[in-house]
């Protein structure tokens, strides 16, 4: 059996010979794992750039622990810490170093090409590719990105790539900015081509003659190239990205419609039941319904809430309905507030008959043909279904989730009781996207969470409903902003500071 509830919301206006990745945990132990660096080949002094990537089993090289505070405590907020973890090995040394992040919100798209650039294969060309550095307030330099390789050419045109502006020299528009070339070797011991430096502020005057850069080789280097060989800049974007609370904050009327859906059969007077009605607390339906529903209904105005009901016998015929009022009163189904919900699911209770079967993809795509109506970005949908993990119609819930994940709206799952939930985990799609007769989701719209996990054993039933509705909700913001952003939507400008009459306007430095 399930309860859903959805809500209108959010209105915005070779091989290598070795490889070494960086895994980051945290304290106290048991250490949890959160994240993986890329692998980086050949090389026993590896610079990391990507902070997160997908994992695969690796040789363990070693581990050190530390606490933040060492980081930023060290002398020039550099750490070094010898790794450990390999009996009578030394296993080398990893160094950390923290820098406060600027709050600039640009980023930039940009594209370079090189020009006669330096032959290193022996039967071919070159395979260029570029790495960029952002200097560090200590005078060193760490990778911010990696180019693509282009094969085979001395004049390549490399593919546009995006970056943000704290990435790239952390808001400081004169921060010295390096720029690397290498030929590209599959045993991954990469030929040196040259180097240049620039700056943002440089870069952000665009194609010009100021942004045709000769690449050079440091003196260190014994060999120099026959002729100049340079590197220049095709384009310069700039963006501001905007965030979720710019959408937040915009003056659309904010409203939202929630619907209650029980699916599947049960008694609600037997304690087995998952609807059980124990006078002294709340069944499971209800505590998630209630921690969940008390954080959603924040962003309604008016708090009242639409409630029906899915998959249930009516009185006095028996008549199975997918869509009832919960309430009672088909023409003005509106509760007020999360409250009002839950008062109105108990006194359902009382009058139907839950009824099987549990199908979600009625619920999917009824919520769907309401997001399908204003795609222009002035609502979004959240679709809440708490369950116990039975579903019947798995096929068409996935085809279901395929056509929605197009659509202006979002979907939680909460799963409730024992039971085993691969069916819920299959449709949250974190590990492979959701698919349906060949086509993909196009985004990632599902997001599951086990009840169970937050059930607080030592009676602190706040903090548990707290963490779960943290939880489910975690990955809302980033799914809104991805609908947005593929469909160029844009905030509603924030309106002028208002100024009392009679008070000249002041103008802000």
């Amino acid at each position: 059996m399930s309860l859903w509830c959805f809500r209108r919301a959010i209105p915005p206006g070779a091989a290598p010979l070795l490889g070494c990745l960086l895994t980051l945990t945290t304290q106290p132990p048991p250490p949890t794992q959160f994240g993986r660096t890329e692998v980086i080949d050949n090389t026993l002094n590896p610079d990391f750039v990507q902070s997160l990537s997908s994992f695969l089993p690796q040789d363990f090289l070693g581990q050190a622990f530390c606490t933040l505070g060492e980081v930023v405590g060290s002398l020039g907020s550099r750490l070094e810490k010898p790794l450990v973890g390999i009996p009578g090995k030394k296993c080398g040394t990893i160094i950390v170093r923290a820098e406060e992040l600027s709050n600039c919100r640009e980023s930039v798209m940009m594209q370079l090409c090189g020009n006669k650039l330096d032959k290193k294969d022996f039967f071919g060309k070159s395979d260029p590719f570029l790495v960029f550095y952002r200097s560090n307030e200590d005078g060193t330099f760490t990778i911010c990105h990696k180019t693509e390789v282009v094969k085979n050419t001395l004049n390549p045109v490399w593919q546009a790539f995006k970056i943000s502006v704290r990435a790239l020299c952390n808001g400081d528009y004169d921060r010295t900015i390096k720029i690397e070339v290498y030929d590209w070797d599959r045993d991954g011991s990469h030929d040196f081509i040259g180097e240049f430096t620039t700056s943002y502020r440089e870069l952000s005057r665009g194609q010009s003659q100021f942004n045709v850069y000769e690449v050079i080789f440091p003196e260190w280097f014994l060999c120099k190239t026959a002729s100049p060989q340079q590197v220049t800049l095709l384009s310069f974007l700039v963006d501001t990205e905007v965030t979720f609370l710019d959408y937040i904050k915009d003056e659309v009327q904010q409203t939202a419609d929630t619907t209650l859906s029980l699916c599947g059969a049960g008694n609600p007077a037997q304690p087995t039941s998952l609807h059980y009605m124990s006078p002294y607390h709340l069944n499971a339906y209800g505590m998630a319904l209630k921690a969940v529903g008390e954080i959603i209904q924040d962003y309604d105005s008016d708090k009242m809430f639409p409630a029906l009901g899915f998959g249930a016998k009516l009185p006095p015929d028996g008549r199975v309905s997918h869509e009832f009022a919960l309430n009672g009163n088909p023409q003005n189904p509106y509760c007020n507030g999360i409250n009002g919900v839950m008062e109105a699911y108990y006194q359902s209770l009382k009058s139907v008959q839950l009824y099987g079967p549990t199908n979600f993809s009625p619920v999917i795509n009824h919520v769907a043909r309401y997001a399908a109506s204003v795609k222009d970005g002035s609502q979004y949908f959240v679709l809440l279904i708490i369950t116990d993990g039975v579903i019947s119609d798995m096929a068409q819930a996935k085809e279901a989730i395929v056509n929605a994940a197009s659509l202006p709206m979002s979907l939680i799952i909460v799963g409730v009781g024992p039971a085993e939930f691969d069916a819920m985990v299959e449709l949250d799609g974190d590990e492979v996207r959701v698919s349906s007769r060949g086509r993909y989701a196009e985004r990632d719209i599902v997001q599951f969470v086990p009840f169970r996990d937050y059930v607080d054993r030592t009676g602190n039933h706040v903090l548990s409903m707290a963490r779960l509705a943290k939880d489910v909700l975690a990955e809302i913001p980033d799914q809104f902003l991805s609908y947005m952003k593929t469909r160029g939507i844009k905030p509603s400008p924030a309106p002028p500071p208002y100024t009392p009459p009679g008070h000249p306007l002041q103008t802000q430095i």
